[in-house]
């Protein structure tokens, strides 16, 4: 068996079987390395090499965890969900609770969408905005899951479509550069009009997926219990934080101002981390906490964030290995050659490769320089025209990040979702993002690939 195909079912199996999603990376790392011809000594090298590309993400996400925790002890969060908690009023009815679950529903939805395109921040904003959203989603019975795929959907389907933000370095910078630089010499040329159009049939894919998800996947009752979320059991004076806390006004004009000079720092640097910094030094300027406190933010938001950094980094040991290996090419090379000129065939093959690959390396971002120099010679081999290798190249690479295990994409909703340790990230996660969205992108892909 090939070695990537092996390394990922370890993966995934392991995953599934509620092992450490940690542990997992690193057993199919281990398993892929050695089945694809590396010595011990070899494996362990690549994956070292890669862990080292995945610490600067760790930090951010645990920077942006403790900016976390000092926003949610300015009371502002809490104060915004108050106001949505008291729209259900005391005894609420069938028609305000379905109410107030669209307009959670859709806020989430489409600030998830924003932090893609409008304001780029990624997942930055899901441990500010929705742990203390939980108080509601619990009140209404609110099926996390829903939640988790409304923004997964936000984070994924704008930067295929929309080439603006992360959309414009997917679309404009990654995809249709590769496409170009690997189509060259074959005399494939790609416009930048082509490719939101080529990709905008998978994405309807993955909105009929989201459609599933909210109004009938997820749309009856689930019950959790009322438990106070991780970053209101923080220290403080040595005292533990048990109640909300009374918003003030300086306090709530501070966290404004810190989450403005945030966004925007990381916005003009492109770090989250200088940015987190920033904001959780103006907060402790406004009061909102002493500055000798910080360890104990800083502990409280690694203690949120650890599980996402750690999975990130070994992720990226994971993605380095499969690479070593070379086992990359001969997956797609094999597959080819059992098919002969079957465009259909060869079609779906693609689609699955990409989906096998992404599913390990977690990034659709980092799975296109790999596959768009074998499967654009592919592609052109087997008669598909310009639009259909765009779509082909694209959905292949976005496969899986919505479904992966080690995706920002299912770790960031896992990351805010499960602070009250009620949200799994495999099941709750990773399992209705695959469902809902991989299986729509496969078979929309396939089909646009074979119309366009």
């Amino acid at each position: 068996m090939n070695a990537v195909i092996l390394a990922v079912l370890v993966m995934v199996a392991l995953s599934l079987a509620r092992v450490s999603v940690v542990f997992a990376l690193v057993a199919g790392a281990l398993v892929g390395g050695l089945v694809g011809g590396l010595s011990l000594e070899q494996t362990l090298d690549a994956f070292n090499t890669g862990v080292g590309g995945g610490a600067q993400v760790a930090l951010a996400y645990a920077t942006l965890g403790a900016f976390a925790v000092a926003i949610s002890r300015s009371g502002l969060p809490d104060m915004l969900a108050l106001r949505l908690i008291n729209l259900l009023g005391q005894e609420a009815n069938a028609a305000q609770q379905a109410r107030v679950k669209t307009l959670l529903l859709s806020a989430v939805l489409l600030v998830a969408v924003f932090s893609q395109n409008l304001i780029p921040v990624h997942i930055a904003f899901i441990p500010i905005l929705i742990p203390p959203l939980l108080k509601v989603m619990n009140q209404l019975n609110l099926d996390r899951r829903a939640i988790a795929c409304a923004l997964t959907f936000g984070l994924t389907a704008p930067y295929m479509l929309l080439p603006v933000g992360f959309g414009a370095i997917f679309l404009n910078d990654i995809l249709l550069a590769n496409l170009n630089s690997a189509g060259a010499p074959l005399g494939l040329e790609v416009t930048r009009s082509m490719v939101p159009l080529a990709m905008a049939i998978p994405v309807g894919g993955m909105a009929m997926g989201l459609v599933v998800a909210l109004f009938w996947s997820y749309r009856k009752p689930r019950h959790y219990q009322a438990l106070e979320v991780a970053s209101q059991h923080s220290q403080q004076g040595g005292e533990r934080h048990t109640g909300t806390p009374e918003p003030h006004k300086l306090g709530l004009i501070m966290s404004g101002v810190a989450i403005v000079a945030a966004l925007g720092l990381q916005l003009y640097s492109g770090s989250m981390i200088l940015g987190g910094l920033v904001g959780v030094a103006l907060l402790s300027l406004g009061g909102i906490f002493k500055w000798r406190e910080a360890d104990d933010l800083f502990t409280s938001g690694m203690r949120m964030m650890a599980l996402i950094g750690f999975i990130m980094i070994s992720a990226a040991g994971f993605a380095e290995v499969m690479k070593t290996t070379g086992e990359i090419d001969a997956l797609v090379e094999s597959a080819f050659a059992v098919f002969g000129d079957n465009r259909g065939l060869a079609a779906l093959i693609m689609l699955l490769v990409g989906l096998f690959i992404t599913l390990g390396i977690g990034s659709s971002f980092s799975t296109i320089p790999i596959i768009a120099a074998i499967f654009v010679p592919l592609a052109l081999q087997f008669g598909f025209s310009p639009m259909a290798t765009v779509v082909l190249v694209g959905t292949a690479a976005a496969l899986g990040d919505a479904g992966s295990p080690a995706s920002d994409s299912t770790l960031g909703p896992t990351s805010g979702l499960n602070v009250d340790r009620q949200h799994d990230h495999i099941w709750d996660s990773v399992v209705p993002t695959f469902l809902h969205y991989n299986l729509p992108l496969i078979g929309f892909g396939w089909l646009a690939a074979m119309m366009l």
